[in-house]
């Protein structure tokens, strides 16, 4: 197992996914690197269709992390130290199993908005539930805000996609406005302390669906702030 203090892993997320990592800041130190492996792992995940040419290449490179998940040896930065974590009883490999599933969607259209919901519970919402069970507490509080910033992440990724091509908005037309309306609704969850740092990336939702999708996010010491005084206060 990671120890604790060694920044690898930790030190890799920060620039994988700077939300994620700012929140992992305030889980106890024990936890950090367990956390940024697992977060290290999505960032894996979300990036098969974002460096594939094409859908079906995708589907190939999350293959590839499914052999991992059922236990399959392969060296490979993220992949070596997840199996260790997993042959150790850190994390459940049907979890993680999931987050897999959940991300074939995004190599075809997604439907409609039960389609758009399941992707976004599946991705988001799973990931914070995984690492609730990590810091002590299996939340379905922590899914709900989980999905919330599932939600608001695709709707900042709209400009983005759309110079690909590419878009994980439902087609049958769902407006951007109604996702945004029930990403609020789902932030109403109030979830265990215990887990505050996976339920921490709410703290930037929040912040997210008072700006117009349309442009390109940039983060702010603003938006940090909000998560500071969120952590330091104990809830989102």
């Amino acid at each position: 197992m990671p120890s604790s203090s060694d920044p690898t892993f930790l030190s890799r997320l920060r620039h994988a996914d700077p939300d994620r990592f700012f929140c992992t800041l305030f889980a106890p130190a024990c936890k950090r690197e367990l956390l940024a492996i697992l977060y290290l792992f999505n960032n894996e995940l979300a990036r098969a269709r974002e460096v594939a040419s094409e859908p079906m290449l995708a589907l190939i490179r999350l293959q590839w992390w499914r052999e991992v998940v059922e236990g399959s040896a392969r060296k490979h930065d993220i992949a070596t130290p997840l199996r260790i974590a997993l042959e150790a009883g850190v994390f459940d490999a049907e979890d993680l199993a999931c987050l897999i599933t959940a991300r074939e969607a995004e190599a075809d259209e997604i439907a409609d908005f039960p389609a758009f919901l399941a992707y976004a519970r599946g991705t988001g919402g799973r990931l914070a539930r995984i690492a609730g069970k990590l810091l002590g507490a299996d939340s379905p509080e922590l899914e709900d805000l989980g999905t919330a910033y599932a939600i608001s992440g695709i709707l900042r990724a709209v400009p983005y996609l759309a110079r690909q091509n590419r878009s994980l908005l439902p087609v049958d037309g769902t407006e951007p406005a109604y996702l945004a309306e029930h990403a609020r609704k789902l932030l109403r969850a109030k979830p265990p302390r215990i887990a505050l740092a996976a339920a921490l990336p709410a703290a930037f939702t929040r912040r997210d669906l008072s700006r117009p999708h349309e442009r390109p996010l940039e983060r702010n010491v603003w938006d940090r702030l909000a998560v500071l005084r969120a952590g330091l206060m104990g809830r989102v």
